[in-house]
């Protein structure tokens, strides 16, 4: 398979990617960048349900090897982990960074060299970890780094609560998405999120994804290189949650690639909600493949993955 350059290269040649840095700049002035609408001047570091101003946040950066295999490859995902989330559930494994908002300010020219440096050390792309609060943060790195030599696939790995006003602003830019879609009942997301209308809001954003990138294309070595994937987390007592969003996914494409996670566990808050202080059993994750099976996806990553994956 001949080799695909990342679209957002022809973006900066023509301007446009300069032009949606500016856009989206300007929403950081009444912040709407993501479906809270908190509508407060992050430009002058006031902060809303965030938490973070004109800067971004940087937890960590590294080549990651835990990451779905079309996305680690052989040399690992260039994971940059941004501090704070738009979400905030109640049973984060990444709660230090997410809720406690642990990390070190970073300027668009520090964010462009991380991932110039993670390009350096072979990994196969950027994979931005919680950007949906700092695309305007993002899209300035990009325009720095560009000039320097930055080549390879962007991944937006997001919660799927992301505005689609946003998300067409990275049309073209984006190669990968990688939404998760946690519940589907308004219920379990006004108990366990700070986002109500989490459903709602992750069916447009991630068929908007779709619309933009299709299904997920890998290449010959293995490697995803431009498409969207699906991450959902098996959960307590939600079979029939997982099933809507199954069966959600299959009506997108029967192609959607997706992951169907076994590895909850209480963590965070998670031990003051009964439903949410165990982990799930294996005839949860079992029922969780025969609902996938039954609404007939094909592409499942699993830990067995060469079971169920169709390469392109």
């Amino acid at each position: 398979m001949r080799k695909k350059t990342p679209s957002y290269l022809k973006k900066f040649d023509s301007g446009e990617l300069q032009s949606c840095t500016e856009k989206a700049r300007k929403i950081l002035q009444c912040c709407t960048l993501c479906p809270h609408c908190c509508k407060i001047d992050r430009l002058q570091n006031e902060t809303g349900i965030c938490r973070t101003g004109a800067f971004t946040k940087v937890y960590s950066y590294s080549s990651h090897f835990g990451e779905e295999s079309p996305l680690v490859g052989s040399s690992g995902s260039g994971t940059i982990f941004f501090s704070s989330c738009n979400l905030g559930c109640v049973f984060c494994q990444n709660y230090e960074i997410s809720h406690l908002d642990e990390g070190v300010e970073a300027s668009p020219g520090q964010l462009a060299a991380m991932m110039l440096g993670l390009q350096e050390q072979g990994c196969h792309n950027i994979n931005f970890v919680t950007p949906s609060h700092v695309v305007p943060q993002i899209l300035k790195a990009l325009v720095e780094a560009i000039p320097l030599g930055l080549k390879i696939p962007l991944v937006y790995n997001s919660s799927g609560y992301d505005s689609v006003d946003t998300l067409r602003l990275l049309d073209g830019i984006i190669d990968i998405y990688m939404p998760d879609f946690k519940f589907w009942e308004k219920d379990s997301a006004t108990q366990f999120t700070n986002a109500a209308d989490y459903s709602e809001v992750a069916q447009k954003s991630i068929t908007e994804m779709f619309r933009q990138v299709g299904d997920l294309r890998i290449n010959d070595q293995g490697v995803a290189t431009h498409g969207l994937l699906v991450r959902h987390l098996v959960m307590p007592d939600c079979l029939d949650e997982t099933k809507a969003i199954l069966a959600f996914l299959s009506k997108l494409s029967k192609r959607t690639y997706t992951n169907i996670m076994d590895q909850y566990r209480p963590c965070g808050k998670a031990f003051e909600f009964s439903q949410l202080g165990r982990k799930i059993t294996k005839e949860e994750f079992d029922a969780a493949l025969m609902y996938a099976r039954e609404v007939g996806l094909t592409r499942l990553e699993q830990k067995d993955w060469s079971k169920f994956l169709r390469l392109v």
